[in-house]
């Protein structure tokens, strides 16, 4: 690491980002190359034409996340939490309120009357509550794990409150109805919610790459700049259009399967490269949105549903929509085998039945469908995969490691630290 040739790092998402940050903070010659027009990679927001902001698929940030406060000014994001706890469709179709009990002591009376499982489920909650306070983080994250509806069922909760609770709520964390995710992951994100806050960036999530983005020097980061290969291990970068660049060395932090591309026979064989996809549907609302101000995830137990939660992320308080209307966001986990067209037309009968006859009226915006939204993490993965390829070749990102924004941060961070030591 002494040549004066600057650390290239393919892939402008957080975890390319946080590398890059930590590297130019110790004071060593850094360069970003994306393919796309923007930083942020997955965490990304567009601006229509009529003035609403819309991320990528709903994005949320866990404000007690390590490495989210190691780098983030919260301050300066000025973040907008949503009221902890969520709203419940239930099987039958009544409506219930689940408030996290922590953040809202007084409604741990009314929890316990909840028809969302049985006395002993409510229990059972305030104990794992009590267990993982205070436990560290990559403790959590260490432990042996099994799938989260085996450790679900083994803690000794009722089918009731997991598929009333914890299958739309966790489902919607993982994009995984099935719970199919391993159980270590479950702990950790418990935690998070119940030590923090969800929240998201006044003006949207693409505020929080931009915020390490602005901390670079000017032409750090090289936008529409698609890379063709990395070769001499490392030490030589082929561009798209025929430049070649040399490097001290290069982080690959692009997402598994692009990463498998550049690096191909280099990489060391993963476990997995699988990732779960999602749709985010939007709408816009004349008026407010029909969840009179609560500003707290709607949850769908309903089986069979395509609309598995909702948010208006307006009424947190973010600058998401233009006055006078309001902002619906509706998530649809895993394949649904349905054109634009088809999806969007069964979504608004459900959010009719749910919401009432306003629903009609709300109009689409637009459907994003995020084919890579979150890699697989299975029973049994370890926790992170090699970063250190070869002393001038680096991978980092959550698909090496869990499906977390708090992942790729930190892995991000590990790589910078190899290369400064």
């Amino acid at each position: 690491m002494s040549s004066t040739e600057p650390v290239i790092i393919i892939g402008a998402g957080m975890a390319g980002l946080a590398c890059a940050t930590w590297l130019h903070r110790a004071g060593r010659p850094v360069l970003v190359l994306d393919a796309s027009d923007a930083v942020g990679g997955r965490v990304r927001t567009d601006i229509t034409p009529d003035g609403f902001r819309l991320d990528r698929g709903f994005q949320i940030l866990l404000t007690n996340y390590p490495e989210a406060r190691r780098m983030f000014d919260y301050g300066a994001l000025k973040l907008k939490s949503f009221r902890s706890g969520a709203v419940i469709q239930l099987p039958d179709g009544q409506e219930t309120t689940l408030e996290n009990p922590l953040h809202a002591p007084l409604m741990a009376f009314a929890a316990l009357a909840s028809p969302i499982g049985t006395v002993k489920d409510k229990l059972l909650l305030g104990k794992l509550v009590a267990q993982l306070a205070g436990r560290p983080p990559e403790q959590l994250l260490a432990q042996p794990s099994i799938s989260t509806l085996e450790f679900l069922r083994q803690y000794g909760w009722s089918e009731q409150i997991i598929d009333c609770f914890f299958r739309p709520f966790f489902g919607g964390v993982y994009l995984d109805r099935e719970l199919s995710t391993a159980s270590n992951f479950f702990e950790f994100v418990f935690q998070q919610f119940m030590q923090g806050s969800a929240a998201v960036p006044t003006l949207g999530i693409q505020q929080l790459p931009e915020q390490l983005a602005g901390r670079l020097p000017a032409g750090t980061i090289r936008l529409n700049t698609p890379v063709a290969a990395v070769t001499e291990g490392g030490r030589r970068v082929h561009l798209a259009d025929g430049e070649t660049l040399a490097a001290a060395a290069v982080v690959v932090a692009t997402d598994g399967p692009a990463a498998a591309r550049l690096l191909g026979a280099g990489m060391p064989a993963l476990p997995t490269l699988a990732a779960r996809p999602t749709t985010c549907t939007y709408f816009a609302t004349v008026g407010p949105a029909p969840s009179h101000g609560r500003n707290i995830l709607h949850l769908n137990a309903l089986p069979g549903a395509l609309a598995h939660n909702v948010s208006f992320p307006a009424e947190s308080g973010a600058t998401v929509a233009p006055a006078g209307q309001g902002l619906v966001s509706v998530s649809t986990h895993g394949e649904h085998g349905l054109s634009e067209e088809e999806l969007t037309a069964r979504l608004r009968t459900e959010l009719v039945a749910w919401f009432g006859p306003m629903a009609h009226m709300w109009r689409h915006l637009r459907t994003y469908r995020i084919e890579q939204a979150l890699p697989v993490y299975a029973p049994g993965q370890p926790v992170q995969q090699e970063l250190r390829l070869s002393d001038t070749l680096f991978r980092c990102g959550d698909w090496v490691s869990y499906p977390s924004l708090n992942a790729a941060l930190g892995t991000g961070r590990q790589v910078a630290e190899m290369l400064l030591a």
